[in-house]
């Protein structure tokens, strides 16, 4: 994967964004919006890995944003990323049936989302999408994603470099429509937690 200055750039903000939600958290553990920053910014990261790296790094955003979810469990932003955390990782995952158990928690934190903010346009088409996700799944693996994912893998022939190279575009897409979603999220959160107080009357 060739990174633009685009992709540079987003890496850099969500770095920085990680290491902020890191230095919150020695100060305040029980913040949970904070905790749902850090394991948002961990998703988008995760995009910029190897696969072994991806899931590790997916691992730890689950882990925080389960913890965000023990201290505020009607929290649907948290609801949502965890619901993205999953969907990625099933993706990551070669096996159909081991993936299929990542999507039906996805569809499930998705569908909590939806419960929690009926009205927001985003957790309704990611609960949609999340429907259709096992059979892009398939796809994708079904293409040569889930060679990729072994060590040692070389295409021979000019014609499975091609799959390779097609297999890692339609990655990189579904991993952009997600990593995008988060980034939304991420930002009205920063957004929010940033606006400055009201001036005196």
């Amino acid at each position: 994967m060739e990174f633009t200055q685009e992709d540079f750039d987003r890496l850099l903000l969500f770095e920085h964004a990680r290491k902020t939600a890191e230095a919150k958290y020695a100060e305040n553990p029980l913040d949970a919006d904070n905790l749902t920053k850090w394991g948002g910014a961990l998703i988008e990261l995760s995009a910029f890995q190897n696969p072994s790296d991806s899931k590790a790094m997916i691992d730890d955003a689950l882990s925080k944003l389960e913890e965000a979810l023990l201290l505020n469990p009607t929290k649907h932003d948290t609801l949502w990323c965890l619901g993205n955390a999953h969907t990625s990782y099933a993706f990551l995952t070669p096996d159909t049936t081991e993936a299929m158990g990542y999507f039906d928690k996805a569809h499930e934190y998705f569908q909590k989302a939806v419960d929690e903010d009926p009205e927001n346009e985003l957790y309704k088409k990611s609960l949609e999408v999340a429907v259709k996700a096992p059979e892009l799944h398939k796809e994708i693996h079904k293409n040569g994603l889930g060679q990729m994912n072994n060590a040692g893998f070389s295409a021979t022939s000019k014609g499975r470099e091609s799959k390779k190279q097609k297999s890692n575009d339609l990655k990189y897409d579904v991993f952009g429509w997600i990593i995008l979603a988060v980034g939304i999220v991420a930002w009205v959160g920063m957004a929010k937690s940033n606006i400055p107080p009201p001036p005196p009357r």
